[in-house]
């Protein structure tokens, strides 16, 4: 079994494969209680680790993967299941990475578009040859509260909520209003625009916000009539929702590295 470990700027999660299989998920805080992942016993073979920031508890983290399992340190030098054809590897973010890894694993030869909705809105294609191109980042929902907030004199720091109306009847309304849609509206944009491009596109939802969006949208009584032929449309008809792709991501690209090893 293999075990996967995703450290983020906020938290932390960790999960259990049996080779493609997810068996375990333990969403962590930080710092990570290592007693909550030792107390499962798991037969553990093989683990990666994902980080973007470094832990008090990093060394005792690394010994107890070290001691038990073949360790992997997921970096941009890691070999990957796929094709990259970014110009900047080492300015690439490792959660983009692991994402079109859990992608490609999914829709295998096909043109897939990822949409990971959290800190930032990151979008990212890999196409039907298995070439990452690359793709955007935008502000995400909260970031966006956050910039009208800090940016101007008068406007209040507000968190999501759900909308119910097109249009805003009070301030905090019409911040709602502004970012929800804005943002919906945005991502309806990015997989119109991919489709026009590329046939049979596949999209994939996930990220921190990716359930609030979804359900959100699927109310559709914030939607005009002539929306929802289309981006309404757009989203439903092609959305795939994958809130562990990241977790899914990283034990495929640890899977490539163990074929390498083993030589195949």
């Amino acid at each position: 079994m293999n075990v996967v470990i995703d450290i983020g700027n906020t938290a932390a999660k960790l999960a259990v494969f049996k080779k493609h299989k997810l068996l375990w998920i333990y969403h962590a805080g930080q710092p990570i209680d290592l007693r909550t992942f030792e107390k499962q016993k798991f037969e553990l073979s093989d683990s990666i680790v994902s980080s973007v920031v470094k832990l008090p508890e990093e060394k005792q983290l690394f010994k107890l993967l070290t001691d038990n399992t073949s360790l992997t340190r997921f970096t941009h030098k890691t070999p990957l299941p796929f094709i990259n054809r970014y110009k900047t590897p080492a300015t690439l973010g490792l959660d983009r990475l692991a994402a079109v890894a859990g992608a490609w694993k999914r829709f295998p030869n096909k043109n897939v578009l990822v949409i990971d909705a959290g800190t930032c809105v990151k979008y990212d294609f890999i196409n039907a040859k298995g070439q990452y191109l690359g793709g955007s980042i935008s502000p995400g929902l909260q970031m966006r509260f956050d910039a009208m907030h800090n940016f101007t004199n008068r406007l209040p720091l507000i968190r999501p909520e759900e909308i119910k109306s097109l249009t805003g009847d009070s301030t905090n309304n019409s911040m709602l209003t502004g970012a929800i849609l804005g943002i919906i509206n945005e991502i309806g944009g990015f997989i119109a625009l991919y489709k026009s491009k590329y046939k049979n596109l596949k999209v994939i939802l996930t990220g921190g916000d990716a359930e609030f969006l979804g359900r959100q949208l699927r109310t559709l009584k914030v939607f005009p009539t002539s929306l929802k032929n289309s981006i309404f449309a757009a989203y439903l008809m092609v959305l795939t929702s994958a809130p562990y792709l990241t977790l899914e991501g990283l034990n495929e690209i640890l899977l490539h590295n163990i074929k390498i090893k083993k030589g195949h």
